[in-house]
């Protein structure tokens, strides 16, 4: 069956087309955060009008309703990326937060001082500050693989920043949200076995988990982060893969309710994975949302988003050759859905102003990737990113409304 990009935008309310509006909406920033479609909407509409509960707790059976449809999600979650089983799957509310809980989890009982963290030079904040904090707390140490000036890391440094015994952690971003590189983790990570066989790596995939299809055994990657806001998902939600044996490992991060075996004055055992990361109420309806985004790409294509996506960005970059004030941010050999740019003696910040004055929403700023920007030398980009339901028109606006900023500032 063919694309049909009008079908897909027509079930995001906030982006379907007003008659009167002489400036109709353009949303290029799902980089930051993707519209929610109908069936999303509906699915959390539906648990609160309909069958709001707890879950897990309950013999009541609206109770059992709700728990039913929040382990279905993680089901659906460990089919998506191919996990081998639900068990790997632990719910938590963001890819910050499953960083986060790999970090003060495991990192906090096997490092040690002296041991290295290895990250590159094109990871979002949270793929740096938790490590940062922990490499301190342990007394380890944090070291980068360099980017070229095209925006490709350079995979020979590989060899010589990876120590075998030393170096327990690799955490990468799959795509960087910045210069839409699109890193070769499968090639990393064979990279990583061979010369350190016990190095556990992380995949950041927060750009890459709507976009590309991910097979963690395939990858064999030890964990895998992301969230559900950026996959047409509710906020508040996101997923934390691990291997089974490594997440039996670890401790938990948090403690409270439901993440216990048997809890007395004197001492408190633990639930096995995943029930033992996930303390407390959970975000129910924001499981059951993503559940519904998760069944909402499948039913799309991830490969047919990732088409549809690829013939806009074409398009918007060969638009942005024809504008000599436009400079793209690197060259990368694969690109994801996004592309940061500059323009001569024009800061971001004044530019995504006068955009929004078109009505069209762009991403301007350093985007939490601060050494990213002082790598490539540039206080801040305007980034345009794309979704399964970006269309042509709408980098047509863009770029008549970057022509008017360009004047305005001549």
């Amino acid at each position: 069956m063919a694309y049909s990009v009008d079908k897909i935008r027509s079930q995001f309310p906030v982006l379907v087309k007003k008659n009167n509006n002489p400036k109709p909406f353009a949303f290029l920033d799902s980089t930051a955060t993707t519209q929610k479609p109908l069936p999303v909407i509906q699915i959390m509409d539906d648990f609160y009008r309909e069958h709001y509960s707890s879950v897990k707790r309950g013999v009541y059976q609206i109770s059992e309703k709700t728990t039913q449809a929040f382990e279905k999600t993680r089901k659906q979650i460990a089919s998506f990326i191919n996990a081998a089983s639900e068990n790997e799957i632990i719910f938590t509310s963001g890819t910050t937060s499953s960083i986060n809980l790999v970090a003060w989890s495991y990192g906090r009982k096997f490092l040690t001082s002296g041991d290295e963290i290895l990250i590159s030079a094109l990871e979002h904040h949270a793929n740096i500050v938790p490590w940062q904090l922990i490499a301190e707390e342990r007394g380890a140490k944090l070291s980068v693989i360099p980017v070229s000036d095209d925006a490709d890391l350079l995979l020979n440094s590989i060899e010589n920043l990876i120590i075998p015994g030393k170096t327990k952690i690799v955490a990468l971003t799959h795509i960087s949200n910045v210069t839409g590189t699109i890193n070769p983790i499968a090639e990393i990570i064979k990279k990583v076995r061979q010369l350190s066989p016990e190095t556990k790596i992380l995949i950041d995939a927060a750009q890459s988990i709507a976009h590309l299809k991910i097979d963690v055994q395939n990858l064999d990657c030890d964990f895998l982060a992301f969230s559900g806001h950026k996959m047409y998902g509710p906020t508040g939600i996101g997923v934390l893969y691990g291997k089974y044996k490594i997440l039996e490992s670890m401790p938990p991060l948090f403690g409270g309710g439901e993440m216990i075996q048997s809890v007395s004055f004197e001492k408190t055992t633990f639930a096995q994975p995943p029930a033992r990361f996930e303390a407390g109420t959970p975000p129910i309806a924001e499981v059951i949302g993503l559940g519904a985004a998760v069944q909402w790409i499948e039913e799309t294509g991830i490969e047919n988003i990732r088409a549809h996506e690829s013939e806009i960005l074409e398009y918007m970059l060969e638009q942005f050759k024809d504008i000599p004030e436009i400079q793209v941010l690197g060259n990368p050999k694969a690109r994801g859905s996004l592309v940061s740019i500059t323009l001569k003696n024009i800061h971001a910040h004044d530019a995504a102003m006068i955009l929004d004055e078109e009505n069209i929403a762009v991403r301007s700023g350093h985007h939490c990737a601060e050494p990213v920007m002082k790598r490539f030398q540039v206080p801040a980009t305007l980034r345009f990113s794309l979704g399964a339901y970006t269309e042509k028109w709408e980098i047509d606006r863009a770029i008549l409304a970057l022509k008017r900023v360009i004047k305005l500032f001549a």
